[in-house]
């Protein structure tokens, strides 16, 4: 039988996954030593997702677990583009990738997995438009509706200006933002410009 300090810990540590992806060094903040994830993995209790990642084994996966995973791993990065898009319900498909924003001078994420697709900005084109949500207890940074739609047409040589098209056409047809949230995002992007023509014809 485990003595009641550990079971104690043990609780703890399942507590803390409870609310979450687990990251080894929530451990030593909570004052429970590492090995408890090892045991807990070794009897299947928790999972290891990637280097320093752990998650319960019966925890629910939704469609945007991965972008948890990433924000986890990577708090300074914005979840961007297609995986926005997918947050905010403008788009149906699934990306095939995390699609995260960068500054400029950041060193380039590795991560074994889930895959990631970088994009990369400074000043008001990394900053504007970035708001934190919560999933699977983990906060993430994400892109504003607008500044996705922005984005989209800033990005359009990695995401396809078709995909930018759809996503202007939902965000006018759903209202999932004003169009003055998005000029200034798109003015944030220097895209303007560009994406006038498209604005004046679909709005």
């Amino acid at each position: 039988m485990l003595p009641v300090s550990s079971i104690k810990k043990t609780d703890a540590l399942v507590r803390l996954a409870r609310k979450g992806v687990v990251r080894a060094r929530d451990l030593d903040r909570a004052r429970i030593p590492r090995a408890y994830l090892t045991r807990l993995c070794d009897s299947g209790v928790f999972e290891r997702i990637d280097r320093g990642l752990y998650r319960l084994a019966d925890a629910p996966v939704t469609e945007l677990t991965s972008l948890a995973e990433v924000s986890k791993r990577l708090p300074k990065a914005v979840i961007c583009l297609l995986s926005a898009l997918q947050v905010h319900g403008l788009t149906t498909e699934a990306p095939h990738a995390v699609w995260v924003l960068i500054d400029n001078r950041a060193r380039t994420p590795s991560l074994s997995r889930p895959k990631l697709e970088v994009v990369r900005a400074s000043g008001a084109a990394r900053e504007h438009g970035v708001q934190t949500r919560t999933i699977d207890g983990v906060k993430v940074q994400l892109t504003t509706p607008a500044k996705t739609v922005a984005d989209c047409f800033r990005f359009r040589r990695h995401v396809g200006l078709d995909v930018a098209l759809a996503a202007l056409k939902d965000y006018l047809r759903t209202r999932r933002g004003s169009m003055d949230a998005l000029i200034e995002a798109a003015r944030a992007d220097r895209i303007y410009a560009f994406m006038r023509p498209y604005l004046e014809a679909l709005a």
